[in-house]
């Protein structure tokens, strides 16, 4: 505990040390003519300058301020006035009694009565605020330096106060549809600027997010994703149904002439291959001359057959693959065997290497592409987000039903953190309360209402004065 005292008082801010009449540990109103060093070892004053102040170092974060320190001279006039107030009732009462026991008149005990009980109120409740704060006169009284020893009671009332009151469901619910957000959002975003703005913070938010995210563990997801959702689920009765509409609708018919004209095209650049090939194939022992003949009738038969698929749609080999289609999707949606070779077919290509480094590639194409119509104002992405803010703003300032809806989304938020997170909350307020110094804590409160108290200290002079002249002035009507 750092303390700079002599003799027991506390030195101020302005190097004066503590103890005049009004002056108390922590900011309170000292009793008349109590010295600085209170009995009990208690300090009077003002509150110390920071890192000069009784009670231990300065918490971080728990200084005072430039206004905190012009709100502590404003304490210390007023703890001024009111103490030269209760001095000159005191006067008042000493003159008016050498008064009466010089033969004055009747008005000397008037005043008398009048300044006697200003001094009564002026000291029961210059006692009232000097316990809010320290021991009046360093007496171990019963409910006194309430703020320092009941700091603690206090930050765990404060806390379960903002939680009952401030973070129900109810009352945050009412908030919310009072402030109507919704509206004031629809109107706020159907503003061009505003849109504009919205848009690049967003664009902002989303390039750092893709930049902060590490490739490596992005890609393992997204591959890993991918591989379990594939695996989860069957694939061949849905390929089936696909397959099945599509031969259904004659899609797969341009497919099929594509082949045909690329397999026609393909046998007129590579005949003398063809026939080759064919020829290669025959025995040993077959002349050349025959082998070379039947690879040329080999070569222009099949020319024929493709030219003709080429070039007749109802060809008997267009209907062999219509039926062959329609069979296998047929057999992909009821047939157990041909199921299982599409699931085994399905699991060996997840599995190979190229198809996984094809599923990590994807990502970093991606990120590059919405990185880049991020980065470019004239992009369509931000064109498109741009269109679409302004949208949602001119339907939340006319659509009731929208606006309505949002204003419902935004409270059941409010209202889920509000009730799952309130005793965390709750819990902040009384640990921070908690973890304040007792002193510096009620030098801080001090601060902030000590004038008021010292009007507390004014009134209670002037209207004790007046109840004494009432009571003194009946009890004279009355004979007593």
């Amino acid at each position: 505990m750092d303390r700079t005292n002599d003799g027991g008082a506390e030195r101020t801010a302005d190097g004066v040390s503590g103890g005049a009449p009004g002056g108390s540990s922590g900011g309170a109103s000292g009793a008349p003519g109590v010295p600085g060093a209170a009995p009990g070892g208690a300090s009077g004053g003002a509150p110390g300058a920071p890192g000069a102040a009784s009670g231990g170092a300065w918490r971080p974060g728990f200084r005072f301020s430039a206004a905190d320190e012009e709100k502590r001279r404003g304490v210390r006039r007023m703890k001024t006035v009111a103490t030269g107030l209760l001095l000159l009732v005191a006067a008042v009462y000493a003159v008016a009694k050498w008064q009466q026991t010089t033969g004055a008149g009747a008005w000397a005990g008037y005043v008398a009565a009048a300044a006697e009980a200003g001094m009564v109120g002026a000291l029961a409740d210059w006692f009232a605020v000097t316990a809010l704060f320290k021991r009046p006169m360093g007496l171990p009284i019963p409910h006194t330096a309430i703020i320092p020893t009941k700091k603690d009671t206090l930050g765990r009332s404060l806390g379960d106060f903002v939680g009952e009151n401030f973070l129900s469901a109810e009352v945050v619910r009412q908030r919310l549809r009072g402030v109507g957000i919704g509206a004031r959002l629809g109107g706020w975003l159907a503003e061009p600027d505003n849109a504009d703005r919205v848009t690049a913070e967003l664009s902002t938010a989303l390039r750092g997010a893709l930049r902060v995210l590490r490739d490596s563990d992005v890609q393992a997801v997204v591959g890993e994703a991918i591989t379990r959702r594939a695996d989860a689920q069957e694939i061949a009765p849905g390929i089936g149904r696909m397959l099945e509409r599509v031969v259904d609708d004659g899609g797969h018919r341009r497919i099929v002439d594509l082949v045909c004209v690329r397999a026609y095209d393909w046998l007129v650049l590579h005949g003398d291959s063809v026939m080759e090939a064919v020829a290669g194939g025959a025995p040993g022992w077959t002349p050349r001359f025959v082998d070379r003949k039947v690879g040329e009738r080999v070569y222009r038969e099949l020319l024929r057959f493709v030219g003709e698929m080429r070039d007749m749609p109802d060809h008997p080999a267009r209907g062999a693959v219509d039926r062959f289609l329609a069979d296998f999707a047929e057999d992909l949606r009821t047939d157990a065997d041909t199921r299982a070779r599409v699931e085994r077919l399905k699991s060996e290509l997840l599995a190979r290497g190229e198809v996984q480094d094809l599923i990590a590639s994807a990502w970093g194409a991606v990120r590059t592409m919405v990185v880049t119509a991020a980065e470019d104002e004239r992009s369509e992405l931000r064109l498109r987000t741009r269109t679409g803010l302004l949208s949602l703003g001119a339907r939340l300032a006319t659509d009731d039903r929208l606006r309505a809806k949002v204003d419902g989304w935004l409270e059941d938020a409010a209202v889920h953190v509000v009730t799952t997170y309130r005793d965390e909350i709750t819990l902040l307020i009384t640990e921070t309360v908690a973890s304040w110094d007792a002193d510096h804590t009620s030098r801080k409160i001090e601060a902030h209402i000590g004038r008021d108290l010292q009007f507390i200290r004014i009134n209670g002079t002037v209207v004790g004065a007046l109840a004494g002249l009432a009571i003194y002035g009946v009890s004279r009507a009355l004979g007593a």
